[in-house]
């Protein structure tokens, strides 16, 4: 089974996605089924058995395989019953491509004869162990997924900090912006950052049916108290964006409920309205619409109309060169590795 430890964030965290097509795990109830019944608007997700679906230079990737990487691409397939269908095709391409770009990563660290410290695989190993509620419960997915051999997962686990270690190598810290980089490019592009007062804020909705009953509002409105009082406990972007992926019902929960800068002109007025009245990190209380539609808001960033300052938003401007340095470096990385690789698709 694949493994899968990212680099930016913590290593206590290696493996948890190994548990998103498990049969038992700390994160998913050991009898939960990889086959979910979904309703008429989402797809259902398919039961893998380890059929090949492409072959990387030999090396065989399974319908598991790419069940994960769906998985991570839209990690609450479980809580929406399963993938949105208008989403599935372009979410499945892109978990195979990713499976791809993975698999020619290992094999380029391996080319090179790069290793993983002892240390580094023990920690890992025993982090993963803590993911788990219980002993029965690692035995139940060491057996499912390992054929009961601590060999198989220590191979899978040294893959995927490999991986990591290589990209972390070529890709992420080669797309690091300095100030100095993200000063140059606020000098050369003053039109970009001359900006309306707008507003950058996420969003989860709770939304009743239509022509809802008096007992289906009622329903709505109890889960957007219950999304409300979650909300409040968030700390963080990211906190904010994983409960918004998880509980809100419109499209923006794919993108971690993120809007982006929106002129205040555009937006409606009891949204400005609540804007306004909070600091960035702040969340807002339900914004009722027409009796249809419970809003809840995070405010990230209010913009003021003009010139923005380029200490103001340096470390946004930082981040949003890194992420687009890190894309480019990634993607000719892919054809790099690419290029004279042999894919075949099963």
């Amino acid at each position: 089974m694949e493994v899968k430890l990212r680099i930016a964030s913590s290593k206590a965290q290696v493996l948890l996605l190994l548990m998103a097509t498990s049969t038992g795990s700390a994160q998913v109830a050991s009898h939960a089924p990889v086959v979910i019944q979904a309703p008429s608007d989402s797809s259902v997700i398919f039961q893998p058995v380890g059929r090949p679906v492409v072959r990387v230079n030999g090396a065989v990737l399974t319908d598991r395989d790419l069940l994960r990487e769906m998985f991570t691409i839209f990690p609450y397939a479980r809580v929406h019953n399963g993938f949105p269908k208008p989403l599935e095709a372009g979410i499945r391409d892109g978990a195979m491509k990713m499976m791809i770009f993975e698999e020619l990563v290992y094999q380029e660290a391996k080319r090179r004869n790069m290793t993983v410290p002892p240390a580094d695989l023990a920690r890992a190993k025993a982090e993963f162990r803590q993911q788990f509620a219980s002993p029965q419960e690692y035995q139940r997915l060491l057996q499912a997924e390992f054929q009961g051999s601590e060999q198989l997962l220590r191979a899978k686990v040294e893959r995927s900090l490999l991986i990591d270690k290589l990209l972390k190598l070529e890709v992420t810290d080669k797309a690091v912006v300095s100030v100095a980089e993200a000063k140059a490019y606020f000098d050369q592009h003053p039109a970009g950052f001359n900006l309306p007062e707008s507003f950058s804020f996420q969003s989860i909705s709770i939304l009743p049916p239509p022509n809802a009953t008096a007992a289906q509002l009622q329903e709505a409105r109890k889960r957007a108290d219950n999304a409300l009082h979650q909300a409040k406990a968030t700390k963080s972007h990211e906190e904010f964006g994983l409960l918004a992926e998880k509980l809100s019902e419109d499209d923006f929960r794919v993108m971690m409920g993120d809007h982006k800068p929106a002129d205040r002109s555009k937006l409606p007025p009891p949204v400005v309205k609540a804007l306004l009245a909070m600091q960035p990190g702040q969340v807002s209380d339900i914004i009722e619409f027409d009796a249809s539609d419970y809003t809840i808001l995070r405010l990230n960033v209010h913009i003021p109309a003009g010139m923005q300052k380029f200490e103001t938003i340096k470390d946004v401007l930082r981040d949003q060169l890194t992420k687009k340095k890190n894309e480019q470096i990634r993607s000719a990385l892919a054809t790099k590795l690419s290029k004279n690789a042999k894919i075949e698709k099963a």
